[in-house]
């Protein structure tokens, strides 16, 4: 059963580390019940305090725990034996993860396929081709369901029917607040076929700008190697190349031309 207090401590607006820092000492309902001093000797600035304060809302909590049971969404906190193994090790490791989908594959075979949204159509092509051929070798697809790349990337994992796809969102898990709509179809098919939905965002997040370099860490923290297929200079494709070269992760570049004959693979 879903804890309440996790549900609450979970979906605040806090940053990670903060999260990350009172966990390491306490359990949620704990959390819920401490007053202004203990706050201050955790060193918790005023305004943290002040939204965890004004936060206490266990109706609230419950209202949420009946979406989360009805659509199936697990909570999994940092400190559960469900937590994914890959994610321990990583720099500010998510305290805490809403999961739709077989949580069980996210500790399996996974290469993340990244790159930009405005792909071009050879990109999204080479994008589908690699998600499909991984996938048939039953290697899971991780990226972020953004339009472009990423889209294609799950497209090709799911045209395989072996391998599954894993996206990391950079919002809440709920229907009404996926982003980007537009990809709720491929959203959909992800969860129809075995795959996974991943997010440390609460129901009530919205899909922030400082969400998304954020979620990188995730993508390269359960991916085994990362590729990138298209992308700028400036992008978030290459923040989950820093990532991913920060925690020790080999990346790759698609060879444009060239791949297509080099495996023989049908476009």
């Amino acid at each position: 059963m879903i804890n309440l207090y996790d549900i609450w401590f979970s979906d605040l607006d806090l940053k990670n580390k903060t999260k990350l820092d009172l966990l390491k000492k306490y359990n949620t309902k704990e959390i819920w019940e401490l007053d202004r001093s203990d706050f201050v000797e955790n060193e918790i600035q005023e305004e943290e305090f002040d939204k965890i304060v004004k936060s206490k809302n266990l109706e609230e909590e419950k209202r949420k725990l009946d979406y989360l049971l009805k659509k199936q969404i697990k909570l999994i906190s940092i400190k559960d034996e469900t937590y994914p193994q890959k994610l321990h090790p990583i720099q500010d490791a998510p305290a805490f993860l809403y999961v739709r989908g077989d949580e069980t594959i996210l500790d399996e075979d996974a290469v993340g396929v990244v790159g930009c949204r405005m792909a071009s159509h050879e990109g999204q092509t080479i994008a589908r081709v690699l998600g499909r051929e991984l996938a048939n070798r039953n290697i899971h697809i991780i990226s972020g369901l953004a339009v472009g790349i990423d889209k294609y990337a799950h497209l090709g994992a799911l045209d395989s029917k072996i391998g599954k796809t894993i996206a990391v969102l950079g919002g809440s898990l709920a229907d009404e607040k996926i982003y980007p709509y537009q990809n709720y179809k491929v959203f959909e098919r992800i969860l129809e076929q075995g795959g996974t939905i991943v997010s440390e965002y609460g129901l009530a997040s919205k899909p922030e700008k400082q969400h998304f370099p954020a979620r990188n860490r995730i993508i390269s923290g359960l991916s085994d190697k990362i590729v990138v297929v298209e992308a700028k200079k400036k992008s978030g494709s290459l923040i989950t190349v820093n990532w991913a070269l920060e925690q020790g992760k080999d990346v790759f570049a698609v060879p444009r031309k060239s791949i297509f004959e080099k495996f023989g693979w049908n476009q």
